[in-house]
């Protein structure tokens, strides 16, 4: 850590009206002067799967974002932007600058709309695939075929694929190393791991063991690259609004919305955020 005074960490839970449920956040909301290293040292603390350092520009709007789990920093985290945003306590529209580009956020109390960077999303290869089914311990056979597995982006890159049924979701147990050797080979931070429940409502889980996290209970960036990955498979055909519920199994229930267009390369991923009471703990 450096010199500066200790930064207050506030902790919010995202994608959620319930303290014990969504994804819980550290955020801190003037990082002026801390470096890299106290901005990790800081996360690794708080012990969360993300905690934003904002700092902010001129004027009561803009920041610069930055954003690290307790292993490493990523481009861009969904779930700790919603966080921030609610923390700031303010109406309208805020800009975060983060290091993978402009972020866009429509802010009301409580809650928070953040419009993803330009989304994109890519068949993986043969390999990926197998290497992807030999790490959650999954067949070919477990996956829906009406969903090719893919690598999206929105924001930061995640593995997605979709699985027949909700079972097979429920009861993931996967090989931490190999599933971590495989992302960070494809500069990816999750897996995005579905069940269409209904027409526009999807089940989610996401492991995250490039940050050291066993599962995310709520991931908004990863909801974002799945409205991007759904455009690129011609499933958006008109405006189109999903609903993901994710960290059910982890007992932490999360809510999360997205909508995407075929127009717009971006998604809009929307959230409720609350504040977790002191003593609430680590996620």
């Amino acid at each position: 850590m450096n010199d500066l005074a200790e930064p207050t960490v506030l902790r919010y839970s995202a994608f959620t009206t319930d303290p014990a449920g969504g994804n819980p956040a550290g955020v801190v909301l003037d990082a002026t002067g801390l470096d890299e290293a106290s901005m990790l040292e800081i996360a690794a603390a708080v012990g969360y799967s993300e905690t934003a350092f904002l700092v902010p520009r001129d004027g009561a709007s803009e920041f610069d974002v930055r954003y690290f789990s307790p292993l490493v920093e990523v481009p861009f985290c969904g779930h700790a932007t919603v966080a921030s945003a609610v923390a700031l306590e303010r109406t309208g529209t805020l800009r975060f600058h983060t290091p993978a580009g402009l972020v866009e956020i429509a802010a009301t109390p409580g809650r928070a709309s953040l419009t993803s960077v330009p989304t994109s999303s890519t068949p993986a290869s043969e390999s990926d695939v197998a290497a992807a089914l030999r790490a959650l311990g999954w067949s070919a056979e477990d996956l829906d075929p009406r969903y090719p597995v893919h690598w999206a982006f929105g924001g930061s890159r995640h593995l997605v694929l979709a699985v027949r049924t909700r079972e097979r979701l429920a009861a993931l147990d996967y090989d931490f190393d190999a599933l971590a050797d495989l992302l960070r080979a494809n500069d990816a931070v999750t897996a995005q791991l579905v069940h269409q429940r209904d027409e526009d409502v999807f089940d989610a889980r996401d492991p995250f063991p490039v940050g050291g996290v066993v599962e995310d209970p709520a991931t908004g960036s990863a909801a974002a690259a799945f409205g991007g990955y759904l455009r690129a498979v011609g499933l958006v055909e008109g405006p189109r609004s999903i609903t993901i519920h994710q960290g059910v199994d982890m007992g932490r229930p999360s809510l999360l919305e997205i909508a995407v267009s075929p127009e717009d390369p971006r998604v809009t991923v929307t959230g409720a955020a609350v504040r977790i009471p002191d003593g609430g703990g680590r996620s």
